[in-house]
């Protein structure tokens, strides 16, 4: 009886994902779960397509000045000349869209449309993004304490998450948002009400990913690691933030990307209902206000602020599904 063959180099038994691209196949080499999630990631197009938008949408908004001096006009700047005085609706077809206005212009006032979409998405994604990282933080830090602690901890925690999910946040916030002075916390004018919608957006939501924390570290507490650790000596605090949140650091990046959009509706409908960021400062929502009432007479005043919502919402949602196919194919 012949003693079976040892190759310390095959890579038969290697699967695709536990082999790097380009390496010499006689060697295997061990890709980490973040690796192999980059590769998943790259391997959906309609994911990577959704990254690419998100990335010149950040890039637009952060560039936005700049584009605007070279393509358009400042967006509080009034062009009246463009506008009709007898029906107040745009000079020209289209809305006036011409090579000097390429989205045309507002009705009544003749400001740049283009440039006030570019300068839009500067507020909405600066209040999307600031208001799903409060979200995660208080969602992430409770979770893992109910989680983790059990017992009265935990009751507490969950039962103060269902106060929460029970509690009408749109109508809070309209009457927040009306009741707030222009004045307020030793701020004022579009800070405050950058600052009062991040509150109200981020405190508000947590506990959806909350329970998605909770409900993993359940699960993690249990582990042999966590085990390990504790035999070790390890502290609370050290298994908490050093052994279960790295292990969570996927499902809290999924639900982010899921998140931010739902916060940029949440703002453009707070804007479209007046509780947003005052005028002139350019927002989506505001835009789509003012818009009601001309749209009949300059519909791409309308068009353009729904499209880049469309656009803006659309992109994280394919990003957000593709990273959650990437690190849990399973779920698919």
């Amino acid at each position: 009886m012949t003693a079976p063959l040892d190759v310390p180099g095959s890579a038969i038994d290697a699967g695709p994902e536990t082999v790097l691209e380009g390496a010499d196949s006689s060697v295997i080499r061990g890709r980490s779960l973040g690796q192999i999630a980059w590769m998943r990631l790259k391997r959906d197009r309609v994911a990577m397509v959704g990254g690419i938008v998100i990335i010149v949408l950040i890039l637009v908004a952060v560039f936005a000045p700049l584009l605007v001096s070279w393509f358009g006009h400042p967006p509080a700047e009034w062009h009246r000349e463009k506008i009709d005085p007898a029906i107040q609706a745009p000079l020209g077809t289209f809305g006036g869209i011409s090579k000097d206005f390429l989205f045309g212009v507002e009705p009544t006032t003749g400001r740049d449309l283009f440039s006030r979409i570019l300068y839009g998405a500067r507020v909405s994604l600066l209040i999307a993004f600031f208001a799903t990282l409060l979200c995660v933080v208080l969602g992430a830090v409770f979770g893992m304490i109910a989680g983790f602690f059990g017992g009265w901890v935990d009751t507490v925690i969950s039962r103060l998450m269902d106060i929460f999910l029970a509690f009408p946040l749109l109508v809070f916030a309209l009457a927040l948002g009306g009741v707030i002075p222009d004045k307020a916390f030793g701020m004022s004018g579009d800070t405050l009400r950058i600052s009062l919608l991040v509150f109200i957006i981020g405190f508000f939501n947590w506990p959806y990913i909350g329970r998605i924390i909770r409900g993993q570290t359940l699960s993690l507490r249990e582990r042999e690691f966590v085990d390990a650790s504790r035999s070790l000596g390890a502290r609370n605090h050290v298994i908490l933030f050093k052994e279960i949140l790295p292990n969570l650091l996927a499902p809290i990046l999924v639900y982010s990307t899921l998140l931010i959009p739902s916060n940029i509706l949440f703002e453009a409908a707070l804007s479209f209902l007046g509780v947003g960021v005052r005028p002139p400062t350019p927002t989506w929502g505001g835009m789509l206000a003012e818009a009601v009432h001309n749209y009949d007479v300059a519909p791409n005043f309308m068009l353009f602020p729904g499209l880049a919502i469309f656009v803006t919402v659309l992109a994280f949602n394919l990003l957000g599904d593709g990273l959650r196919d990437a690190f849990d194919p399973k779920a698919r």
